[in-house]
């Protein structure tokens, strides 16, 4: 069985962001993942290469920096090259390649309190927003499993697109509209 490298806490002043890296983390974002660290402490370490750039935790380094942290837990990856940049990808592009079961979300974050939903990432009135962008999405599809399905379909058969939107309105108009064309689409907010 292969062996995870060690733990290790690292001054944050020594690590750097990547400077490649394809995510960008919006003040929200970065506001979700602060709030995170305040409440629950960091509960996973970042990624970074021998160098000290950050290759999985871009958002957490910065979040940490912004609340004043000095130091964060890492794992050293031995990985380089086209490896490493291939990882950075993975690490943001198999995340969002999973789905939020509506139902189950929602109730599971209307069980928290105010302050635990703010730490889990929802901030008033966000959670409804996002359940009706999922109803949305699922009375567009007629029925999530055929969404589902073809986001399994073998990777040489899909090819996507991102589009950046104007606006959630604009965003809604183009999904429908590539629904009617018969597209398989997914909404992503990122």
């Amino acid at each position: 069985m292969d062996t995870l490298p060690p733990i290790e806490t690292v001054a944050i002043a020594l690590l750097s962001q990547d400077p490649a890296n394809v995510r960008r983390h919006s003040l929200r974002n970065i506001q979700a993942i602060k709030a995170s660290l305040q409440r629950f402490g960091q509960q996973k370490p970042i990624v970074i290469d021998a160098a000290h750039v950050v290759r999985a935790g871009n958002g957490t380094l910065e979040a940490a920096r912004q609340l004043g942290w000095t130091h964060l837990q890492v794992i050293r990856t031995v990985l380089t090259g086209a490896d490493a940049v291939a990882y950075a990808i993975a690490d943001n592009r198999t995340a969002e390649l999973a789905a939020w079961d509506a139902d189950a979300l929602a109730q599971q974050v209307r069980s928290l309190d105010g302050p635990l939903q703010q730490a889990a990432g929802f901030a008033d009135g966000e959670l409804d927003e996002l359940l009706a962008r999922l109803n949305t999405a699922d009375a567009a599809a007629g029925d999530l499993s055929s969404v589902e399905s073809a986001t399994e379909a073998p990777l040489h058969d899909v090819y996507e697109i991102a589009v950046e939107c104007k606006s959630e309105a604009d965003q809604q108009q183009l999904f429908t509209r590539l629904q009617a064309e018969g597209r398989v689409c997914r909404v992503l907010t990122l």
